[in-house]
């Protein structure tokens, strides 16, 4: 690994990959950030980067969906790896417009590999990996779990988008024979997240005293991954992976919803001196979302046999570190949420 394109490298998952990768002591690789800085992509993000690396880190404003653009970069910085996260990724948002998703996800996807393609057909091997969601699995009872062996049952626009785009990556590997491997993780929190996501949504709304929407009766699981411990996943993938093989990273950390939301209040209450009664009487339980999936819970037992990898974040410490990061950033959520950070966009990269 000499040159590795990250993309959607200025989002949640993206930023704290980019900034993982510079904490590898002895490593000389460039990195080439490329993203299209869509709302919830913020550049500023890896500013510290950007200074501290200005000879390894290098920003490229671009559409995945735009062939060009894409083989420019590829060719100009001699890429010889691919890690995907660029995706339209929030399940509400999906619901009330799928047509960004299907673009984003599926042909900017499938953008990506043509582009890999033209280049391996020439005898260039670029290594590309797919970072995937546990969501194209569908929805679990209240036994069991997903394997990567597990059958997609998708059940929302952005799920079956993103199930979509991880059967063109193994198409791609199996009809042309391009070096791919995949990896689906449970649900990711930690900085850097934007503030639509349950987390974060509900610090920020108890910093604030606003309610605290809650779906249906609340009793939604989900499996919750450190960032930091999916960020050492893609690494050991990266390094160790087979060739064409799928990967599942889990935090194996189950909570409910309203549970999750009732400890966050304990927390937070903790930290800003107030009554944690207080923040849970903010609770309110709203409609559920269309096609709600019940229950995801990750089989990890692949990765960690097979490539040694662990998490390395028990949930108290993660969401501690998590709660105090966005106390101490409340000039980056207020920026965040007023879209304030556009006009920074527009003066330092302008708009296409």
């Amino acid at each position: 690994m000499n040159s590795i394109l990250v993309t959607g490298g200025c989002g949640f998952i993206g930023t704290n990959f980019v900034r993982f990768l510079f904490e590898k002591d002895g490593e000389n690789f460039i990195v080439v950030n490329v993203d299209k800085l869509t709302y919830a992509a913020n550049p500023e993000n890896l500013v510290d980067i950007q200074e501290r690396y200005s000879k390894r880190y290098f920003f490229e404003r671009a559409d995945i969906c735009d062939f060009e653009s894409i083989s420019r970069i590829i060719d100009k910085y001699d890429v010889d790896t691919i890690v995907h996260f660029a995706a339209e990724s929030h399940v509400d948002r999906s619901i009330l417009g799928p047509s960004d998703f299907v673009k984003t996800n599926i042909v900017g996807t499938f953008t990506l590999l043509e582009a890999v393609r033209e280049r391996f057909e020439k005898g260039k091997i670029i290594r590309f990996h797919h970072i995937s969601t546990d969501e194209v699995y569908g929805s679990l009872g209240k036994e069991g779990y997903f394997y990567e062996s597990s059958p997609y049952q998708p059940r929302s626009p952005y799920s079956a988008s993103k199930a979509a785009s991880d059967h063109l990556v193994r198409s791609y590997h199996n009809t042309y024979g391009l070096n791919v491997t995949i990896s689906i993780c449970s649900n990711n929190y930690g900085p850097y997240q934007f503030p639509e996501k349950l987390i974060p949504l509900m610090i920020v709304n108890m910093l604030e005293n606003k309610e605290l929407p809650v779906y249906g009766d609340g009793k939604h699981i989900r499996d919750w991954l450190f960032v930091y411990d999916h960020c050492t996943a893609i690494w050991e993938i990266l390094k160790k992976g087979k060739v064409g093989e799928t990967y599942n990273i889990g935090g194996e950390n189950e909570w409910e919803n309203i549970r999750l939301v009732e400890f966050l209040c304990e927390l937070v209450a903790k930290k800003i001196n107030k009554e944690a009664g207080s923040l849970k009487k903010l609770i309110k339980f709203v409609k559920d979302r269309p096609g709600h999936d019940r229950r995801y819970a990750i089989n990890c037992e692949k990765i960690k046999n097979e490539l040694g990898w662990r998490q390395s974040v028990d949930f108290e410490t993660g969401l501690d570190f998590t709660v105090d990061w966005y106390i101490r950033n409340i000039e980056w959520l207020n920026k965040v949420r007023s879209g304030e950070y556009l006009k920074w966009i527009e003066i330092n990269y302008g708009y296409r």
